[in-house]
């Protein structure tokens, strides 16, 4: 029997989080071994285990898979999270692009410099309400189904939860005009793997705070 899936990174969301999302919806549960100096990530690249010298990597089915939308893909086909055909991988695919893209905006934010963040927090604010969010409204409207694509969970609805809450952490009321969005949120927060997700002590990491950011940057430097 294969062991549970191994995640190396850094103890921050980063681009690990939405893996650890897809595992936690799927209900597998998993090993996290952090990224806590340069050394660990030299030690990494070192042994050949980071394909393109960078993490996020995750081993899985005796394999270190690398690149995140890659490592998406994989669990999202393992776990019956891609669709059913290929019109409906299209589909996800191309929500799933949406959301990475504002959920790339939320990563970069603490990132950059003190005097540019409320500008940015409020680009990102814009672009979710003005750009991404009306799209996944409008599909839930005119196809009046519970979930984003072929009325099941797929990885385009839990990518847009994690993109919702994480806007959410911008602005509370993001969703004041988006009741199918809101709805949605409720629905897909009481799934029971969700749910469990969203409970204190699990494997969901906290929004990133100056020691995270440090730890980071140093690692790289």
């Amino acid at each position: 029997m294969a062991g549970k899936p191994k995640l190396h990174y850094f103890k921050a969301r980063g681009r690990m989080e939405t893996i650890r999302w897809l595992l936690a919806a799927a209900g597998i549960e998993f090993e996290e071994q952090y990224i806590q100096s340069k050394a660990d990530l030299e030690k990494l690249r070192q042994d050949g285990f980071l394909l393109f010298q960078q993490v996020p990597m995750v081993e899985i089915d005796g394999m270190k898979l690398a690149q995140t939308r890659a490592i998406l893909n994989y669990i999202a086909e393992k776990y019956n999270l891609g669709g059913k055909d290929i019109k409906q991988r299209a589909l996800i695919d191309m929500y799933c692009e949406g959301t990475m893209d504002l959920n790339e905006m939320i990563i970069h934010l603490p990132f950059k410099p003190a005097d540019q963040k409320e500008k940015e927090t409020t680009a990102i604010i814009e672009k979710a309400t003005d750009r991404y969010f009306p799209v996944y409204e409008k599909a839930l409207k005119d196809h009046g189904q519970d979930f984003l694509v072929g009325n099941q969970l797929s990885r385009a609805d839990i990518q847009l939860l994690e993109a919702i809450l994480a806007t959410e952490e911008l602005k509370a009321d993001v969703l004041s005009k988006f009741p199918l969005l809101k709805a949605l949120k409720t629905r897909l927060s009481n799934i029971p793997n969700i749910k469990k997700f969203l409970e204190p002590g699990s494997p969901r990491k906290s929004p990133p705070d100056e020691k995270m950011i440090a730890e980071a940057i140093k690692a790289f430097q």
